[in-house]
């Protein structure tokens, strides 16, 4: 039998606040165990929670972005379960009346094509602490420093067919929440992470299949190979006679492979019921307007712009719009500059990020600003440099210089463009090899390379490549 694949995922968003969503605790990364969890975040007696009005903000700009609906008038519920790492007995979210409401993407898969990605949802709630299991030998400690920090949950339609496809969704909605600035996309800190419900069914059947959920995917990798482990597991499950079980797995990377963690609950298990210490979230038009017009340019607008009015390829234009900080640098290289931003394009993503990824440093900490690679590209474009040329200043960007034209000068790089200094070299160079060029003249073109590079040689690299080739096959038909 043939067998359909259906992936819905949904998207735990750490909101990039510097206080949690009902308190002023801090959101800090990396403090001390239970050192920034309050009497809200506990719910100890008589403390009540108070909305943070920014993460309403961030709510309605991912709205926004995605054009789902806004809901006016939101309610935050109560889920009910009891947890270690929860020590109120419950956790505050939304439930019937979400902030944000359907919505709808449109993804790029690696091949090219384009998926329309439909979104069920996105709520509002606070994060859970954090139990350590290896910490000390039989026993669980309790970190309770999440507890109450703002989470945004994306659910998605389940729209999606392959690993492949959720890979490229989870990507496109980590680069999404970075864009708009409402979550940093830190995976290896928890501020993003995945679920991933997966099912089968019969290829044409519109039935869908008994899903299993797979908890806390933190990495794209372990998204992909969680997904096709599971996949794999359920057709054997099925051909072999049996049942799927709804049930909540985990993934373990080191056998990879995904294991049973408790059968999977209903919503009418968690009991949930509207905060009696929580007035509905009301929000008006003044406000969603307020928070409109801060809005940047989002990623699949700034990519067309790239290719129909930059004229870069759609490929390239993919690459540079995949984060908002690259893309804000490569327009900032060519800022009031006279060349094309093609030429920008292939520096961006040719020598720069093949530096950044060979050193593994991040874009922010490039040595070489934006204005500084404009400098150097500008000095390509107008002749000064070859773009072999070009990648010593770049080398010499990298180790600390400041200015392009004082490394030109120090280290004597200008190109050679003067017509009568490369015949000259040309004529020296012809003349030396007598029988080379009679192997040319006699058909052996392919030699013009063994010329080219000596005349390069002679030049130490400084003989402008165009003039170079064009004086040379003039010379070597004569």
């Amino acid at each position: 039998m043939t067998w359909e694949t259906v992936i819905g995922l949904e998207i735990h968003a750490q909101l990039a606040t510097r206080s949690k969503i009902f308190s002023a605790a801090s959101t800090d990364f990396g403090a001390a165990p239970n050192t920034q969890a309050s009497a809200v975040d506990l719910g100890l007696p008589g403390v009540l929670p108070v909305v943070n009005r920014e993460v309403v903000r961030m709510a309605v700009r991912f709205a926004l972005a995605t054009e789902a609906s806004i809901t006016r008038r939101s309610v935050f519920a109560r889920k009910n379960y009891f947890y270690p790492d929860l020590p109120k007995g419950y956790q505050i979210s939304q439930m019937a009346f979400p902030i944000v409401g359907e919505g709808r993407i449109s993804i790029t898969l690696p091949d090219g094509q384009d998926k329309s990605i439909g979104l069920t949802r996105a709520h509002l709630e606070e994060d859970a602490g954090k139990s350590v299991h290896d910490l000390f030998e039989g026993m669980t400690a309790i970190d309770l420093n999440r507890a109450g920090t703002p989470l945004l949950e994306i659910v998605s339609e389940p729209d999606m067919r392959s690993a492949t496809e959720a890979v490229a969704y989870a990507r496109y909605m980590h680069s999404l929440v970075r864009y708009i600035d409402i979550c940093d996309g830190n995976m290896q800190e928890g501020s993003f992470r995945c679920d991933a419900n997966v099912s089968v069914r019969p290829a044409g059947s519109d039935t869908l299949g008994t899903r299993t959920e797979i908890k806390n995917l933190n990495s794209f990798r372990f998204l992909e190979r969680a997904i096709d482990f599971e996949v794999e597991r359920q057709i054997d499950i099925l051909e072999d006679g049996g049942q799927v079980v709804q049930e909540t797995r985990l993934y373990d990377a080191d056998r990879d492979e995904t294991r049973s963690m408790r059968s999977k609950e209903e919503a009418n298990d968690y009991r949930y019921f509207p905060d009696p210490d929580l007035p509905p979230l009301v929000i008006d038009e003044a406000f969603i307007e307020s928070v409109r017009a801060t809005m940047p340019e989002l990623p699949v607008a700034r990519r067309t712009r790239f290719v129909e009015e930059l004229e870069i390829p759609a490929a390239d234009a993919q690459a540079l719009c995949a984060d908002r900080q690259t893309a804000d640098y490569f327009e900032a290289v060519f800022a009031d500059r006279k060349f094309a931003p093609k030429l920008a394009a292939n520096w961006v993503l040719g020598e720069l990020f093949a530096r950044l990824n060979k050193e593994d440093v991040a874009l922010a900490d490039a040595p070489v600003s934006a204005r500084l690679l404009g400098d150097l590209i500008a000095r390509v474009d107008d002749g000064t440099l070859s773009g072999k040329l070009g990648k010593q200043v770049f080398e010499a960007l990298w180790s600390g210089e400041s200015d392009v034209d004082a490394v030109i000068e120090a280290r004597g790089l200008k190109q050679i463009t003067d017509t009568g200094a490369i015949e000259a070299m040309i004529d020296e160079v012809i003349a030396a090899n007598p029988s080379q060029l009679a192997e040319y003249r006699a058909g052996k073109e392919k030699l013009l390379s063994f010329f080219v590079g000596a005349v390069m040689k002679a030049s130490k690299g400084k003989a402008n490549p165009a003039q170079l080739n064009q004086i040379l096959r003039d010379k070597l038909k004569a």
